[in-house]
């Protein structure tokens, strides 16, 4: 059974990601981070996640990006609410971790290598999304070339890292279809920038909007408790 690295935040993008890899008969090594992230509740939902769809190893890194700031996920800058479809769309929003996904990428990188992994999976989507750099195929493209310049195995051809990306051109409606499909258990599931004290989701803010949005398309009930829909 082929091995690989799947990118694990605890939100319903990564869940269906990692259901993807298992799916397809890879060995799942699920990675999250704990990033000094205000939803810090959502590495409980990645341990659940995990434990659910059968990853071979579930690891933690830490890496505090707060001292870095720049983003409402790490400082005190106030997480938007309440956006409209056309605001959504345009800009990068506040709650863009900067070079988040240049970071993360590269931690998976380096925990495929040392297993012989060339998956490493990612759950980023360019269609329902909050507008960020790092989910564009362009980025993905580029970081994929990179891998492959800047390793060891790849400079000696012993293995060609592929980041896949399985979500990158569906819908949130479709993602949750595709969830439903897989069995994922969605609500073992957080996708909440700026939850509740008792970690229920605000209903609100961007990633919970567009998360509501999606299941209504699709015609499921989304299954997690909110302060507000």
């Amino acid at each position: 059974m082929p091995d690989a690295v799947c990118l694990l935040s605890g939100g319903l993008d990564s869940a269906v990601t990692l259901a993807c890899a298992a799916r397809d008969g890879l060995r799942c090594h699920a990675l999250s981070f704990d990033y000094g992230q205000r939803h810090r509740c959502e590495l409980d939902s990645a341990a659940r996640v995990a434990a659910a769809l059968g990853a071979a190893r579930h690891a933690v890194a830490h890496v505090d990006l707060r001292w870095i700031g720049g983003s409402a996920l790490t400082s005190a800058i106030e997480v938007p609410k309440n956006r409209g479809a056309d605001a959504m769309s345009h800009g990068i929003p506040v709650t863009y971790v900067p070079a988040r996904n240049t970071i993360f990428l590269s931690y998976a990188l380096a925990w495929a290598e040392t297993l012989g992994a060339s998956d490493i999976f990612l759950g980023v989507n360019a269609v329902d999304y909050s507008g960020y750099p790092d989910c564009r195929p362009e980025f993905i493209e580029a970081f994929e070339r990179m891998a492959n310049l800047g390793t060891k195995a790849g400079v000696e051809g012993t293995l060609r890292t592929r980041v896949k990306t399985p979500l990158i051109r569906l819908s949130k409606a479709g993602i949750i279809r595709l969830g439903a499909e897989l069995g994922v258990d969605f609500s073992l599931t957080h996708s909440c920038y700026d939850p509740a004290p008792d970690g229920r989701a605000c209903g609100a803010c961007d990633s919970c909007l567009l998360r509501l949005r999606g299941f209504a398309e699709a015609g499921i009930e989304d299954p997690i408790p909110y302060v507000s829909r």
